[in-house]
């Protein structure tokens, strides 16, 4: 018995010193709703941190960890210790002139949960979306070898995959990529192999409620990709490593290639804001289609005096590849032609002419030489004559290698801005490139419109100057794709994602339009996939502050109907009302600028019945002009049918859209 006592003693001094030595991580739970009380967000501070979201009593995200792993081992968000938590109110309106909307109601809940390592962790729940962020305290900058951001969805779920489009295998190999695709629909647990995946991506949950996931205010830091390598329920996130050696290269050598990467993801300063996650809910799909995260979480404009940013339409060469007919001279790169779309917008009110690539001398990548064909000044003043401005395309590598002197040159010739092609990345610095571009082009009254780039994070609330972003599996890749590229089933589904994100660089206006059997790809005169009035529909579907007529003059003074409507269609707007929508299926949307309201609707290739809910017009009697496809529409795809009718608040119109087709209404009042 003895014996006995002293070897229960001697297990109970170890046990004693086994406590003493485990660390003991007192869990704290913090709950967070929205001001409806309908969304809530859970975090749970132990050994990790994990977050989940409820909406009216559905688990719409379970518990899912962040972190940030920095250099010398150490973490945010491992081991953390809490100091303190604070809660806030917001209720603020927010002025938005190049926008869907001339102001945004931003209101919100907010937790700041303060941590002993040196960060706070910030919630913020709004009614339609959850959004959260690091914010570092160190005294001293540091680096940041990794994130962890998941997203435990449900393995089952299906979600709308936009998979990185590259041939490489290896995940580095992934990151130089355009950023457009279409979206594989399939469940979460059926991701392919170690495939990327950019953002917005879109999941489908319980209740057939959506979440759609992306990130904004994103500044000097890498862009956030999404993998499921495990096949499992949870999206794990994926940043590019920051490069380390580069080279000229890639398309007409105007690209900036990443040979080699180190192995850490950014450098920070010591008080970093780090970017918003976004994890937007809805319940009805069409509350995608109005939803303002991302313009809301951005920083607040930095240009003081934005009265000459101009927002419009641009009569655009290279879709329909310099093609004029019925002129006595030869098309081309040259001011014949640029003369000829200089007059054509200033016949229909556009406000802008682009020129593409092939202005400049090919493979030199400097804009300071330019092709002979090509006076730049005559073309300036010919069309300042004519109230319409020069925009000039610029690759990328070519645009950075003295942006100041590039913008203060041609700033001071008359050119009223740039679209910057080919940036092909998101790591942290070619993040830092479109920033620097952005202040330096405002610095000279210039707009950017950033093609061939990421999704927007909400630069265009910053630098308003910036004024349109591709990012997006537009219309110039029915130039180049075969027929099992589903155009119409993507344009019906891009509003509920991709367009959460901010305005599209979509570059729509085909006048030759085409039924699903009738289609192929042609380079120098391409078709559309869907009908006519599905083109008319997209200029007010599709947010987008400068907007490209993507068809040769030629065409559209042969559609002058046509040509003049697209042509009155503003491109910011003062009010937006998402209708009955299905994603995948049909998208409808109203939009007013002033007193005169817009709506368009489109289908996918299964032709529908629509029944429009007018109830936003006010009293009063009110006359709409419709576009909709015509009776053999499903035949010939350019078959509409214009007519005016009498409507009133409160009445329902009823429109039928062929397969592939759409519809586009300005209502006035009479």
């Amino acid at each position: 018995m003895k014996q006995f006592r002293i070897n229960l003693l001697k297990v109970a001094i170890t046990l004693s010193l086994l406590l003493i030595c485990i660390p003991i991580f007192p869990q704290k739970h913090f709950s967070l709703k929205s001001p409806d009380e309908k969304l809530e967000v859970k975090i749970e501070v132990a050994q990790t941190i994990t977050y989940s979201i409820a909406h009216q009593g559905d688990i719409v995200l379970n518990p899912s960890t962040i972190a940030m792993e920095i250099e010398g081992g150490k973490h945010f968000g491992i081991n953390a210790k809490v100091t303190k938590e604070k809660r806030n109110k917001i209720n603020q309106t927010i002025t938005s002139p190049y926008y869907k909307k001339d102001k945004i109601e931003d209101t919100c809940n907010e937790l700041v949960i303060s941590f002993r390592e040196g960060f706070h962790l910030v919630f913020r729940a709004y009614d339609d979306g959850v959004a959260y962020r690091f914010i570092s305290s160190r005294k001293q900058d540091f680096i940041v070898k990794n994130e962890i951001a998941e997203f435990n969805v449900g393995a089952t779920n299906r979600a709308y995959i936009p998979y990185v489009k590259t041939e490489q295998k290896s995940k580095t190999g992934q990151l130089f990529n355009s950023f457009e695709n279409t979206y594989a629909n399939t469940s979460v647990n059926q991701w392919e192999g170690e495939r990327l995946a950019f953002l917005p991506l879109l999941v489908e949950t319980t209740n057939n409620k959506k979440l759609v996931i992306t990130e904004a205010d994103l500044e000097n830091y890498p862009g956030m990709f999404l993998e499921n390598a495990d096949k499992d329920a949870t999206l794990k996130s994926f940043f590019a490593p920051y490069p380390k050696t580069m080279k000229q290269g890639g398309h007409n050598m105007l690209q900036e290639l990443v040979t080699e990467r180190k192995d850490y993801i950014a450098e920070c300063r010591a008080k970093t804001l780090f970017p918003w996650r976004i994890i937007a809910v809805s319940s009805r799909d069409e509350e995608l289609l109005d939803n303002d995260l991302v313009y809301k979480l951005a920083a607040p404009s930095r240009i003081e005096d934005t009265s000459w940013i101009t927002p419009g339409k641009v009569a655009w060469e290279w879709w329909n590849d310099w093609n004029l007919y019925g002129v006595d001279f030869e098309t081309g790169i040259n001011n014949e032609t640029y003369k000829y779309y200089i007059d054509f917008a200033s016949k229909y009110g556009i406000e802008y002419v682009i020129l593409d690539e092939g202005w400049a001398v090919n493979l030199k990548a400097d804009l300071f030489d330019v092709i002979p064909e090509i006076n730049l000044p005559e073309l300036v003043k010919y069309a300042g004559e004519r109230n319409v401005g020069i925009i000039l395309w610029a690759g990328y590598y070519a645009f950075n290698k003295d942006i100041e002197r590039i913008c203060k040159h041609y700033s001071e010739m008359g050119i009223k801005g740039f679209k910057v092609d080919f940036m092909d990345r998101d790591d942290q610095l070619m993040v830092n490139f479109h920033y620097e571009a952005a202040r330096i082009a405002a610095q000279y009254k210039m707009l950017l419109d950033f093609h061939g780039t990421y999704k927007p994070t909400g630069l265009q609330r910053t630098y308003p100057n910036v004024i349109n972003f591709e990012g997006v599996h537009g219309l110039e890749t029915m130039k180049w794709s075969e027929n099992t590229v589903d155009q119409v089933v993507y344009d019906v589904t891009i509003p509920f994602i991709r367009m959460l994100a901010g305005p599209m660089d979509y570059t729509q206006g085909a006048m030759k339009n085409a039924i699903k059997k009738n289609y192929r790809p042609v380079f120098s005169e391409a078709m559309s996939q869907g009908t006519r009035c599905r083109q008319l529909a997209q200029y007010i579907i599709f947010e987008a502050p400068l907007t490209m007529l993507c068809d040769s003059p030629s065409n559209y003074e042969r559609e002058g109907e046509c040509a003049e409507f697209i042509a009155s269609i503003p491109t910011v707007w003062d009010e937006t009302i998402a209708l009955n929508s299905k994603i995948g299926e049909f998208v409808t949307i109203a939009r007013r600028k002033g007193e005169v309201w817009y709506i368009g609707s489109m289908t996918d290739w299964n032709k529908r019945s629509i029944e429009l809910d007018l109830s936003f017009l006010d009293g009063g009697n009110y006359q709409a002009e419709i576009f909709k496809d015509g009776i053999n529409a499903g035949k010939v795809a350019k078959d509409y049918k214009k007519e005016v009718v009498e409507v009133s608040g409160g009445r329902k119109l009823k429109v039928s859209l062929a397969s592939g087709g759409g519809c586009a209404i300005k209502i006035y009042r009479k």
